[in-house]
């Protein structure tokens, strides 16, 4: 059995470049290629574990970000360094094209929240909207702070992972983790991120966990919190309830 999961609702790699801009608290236009792309390629590797056909795109865009630093590397004579056009320029345009695309996404969002307010719609069409992964943002942590606690605790347990020689693959359907989460996160009221993955746990499990987590966010089942900036996620029971399947 092989997990999937649909990371281009989020908008895929050019999302995770601004994220990444975000944290570094610069403007677009003077991105920060080393120190990010390093970051980016951190990313790459825990998204390359859940899915390698959905992290393709996100590949494609680490080798961009390689070949401009490597550009910005390069040694240029000074006479004619003022001439030398800046690698960054088309991926800065492509940036600032796909923010103003974000911004007016938003815009529109907050208008429909107006509208719902004021002219309240069907049983039917409020359940559409749910279901609808732009209308269901992650409230309080984004998917990148999610897939970046992921990637910790994929390191922390390298080390203590029973070799998965030894360990049956997980062929756990999502729907199962997704209860477990669940029931564990209200048994609990609220529960920290890394308490859902045991030491010793196969990455197929680790996978299968986190991809619930992801729905149940991405529903409104549970609802995700960060205190600080790289601080613990703590997890609640959101607004939804979780349709069981028994």
């Amino acid at each position: 059995m092989r997990f999937q999961v649909e990371l281009e609702v989020y908008q895929g790699p050019l999302d995770l470049l601004l994220y990444l801009v975000r944290k570094h608290e610069v403007e677009i236009t003077d991105i920060p290629i080393a120190r990010i792309t390093g970051q980016f390629l951190q990313y790459v590797s825990v998204l390359e574990e859940i899915d390698v056909e959905v992290a393709g795109d996100f590949v494609d865009m680490a080798s961009t970000l390689i070949e401009i630093k490597s550009q910005l590397l390069l040694p240029h004579e000074e006479e004619i360094a003022e001439e030398v056009e800046d690698p960054r320029r088309d991926l800065v345009k492509r940036l600032l094209e796909f923010k103003q695309y974000r911004d007016a996404a938003s815009m529109l969002e907050e208008r429909s929240r107006e509208w719902q307010e004021r002219y309240p719609r069907s049983a039917s069409e409020a359940s559409e909207e749910r279901a609808s992964p732009l209308n269901q943002p992650i409230q309080g942590v984004e998917l990148w702070d999610l897939v970046s606690a992921l990637g910790r605790v994929m390191r922390e347990r390298t080390e203590l992972a029973v070799p998965s020689m030894t360990i049956p693959f997980d062929e756990t359907p999502v729907q199962i983790f997704m209860e477990r989460v669940y029931a564990l996160v209200g048994s609990e009221r609220r529960l920290e991120f890394t308490r859902l993955f045991p030491e010793a746990i196969h990455r197929s499990t680790l996978v299968g966990l986190f991809l619930a987590v992801l729905e149940l966010v991405r529903h409104g089942q549970v609802v995700a919190a960060q205190a600080d900036p790289f601080g613990e996620i703590w997890l609640e029971l959101g607004p939804q309830p979780l349709s069981v399947l028994h």
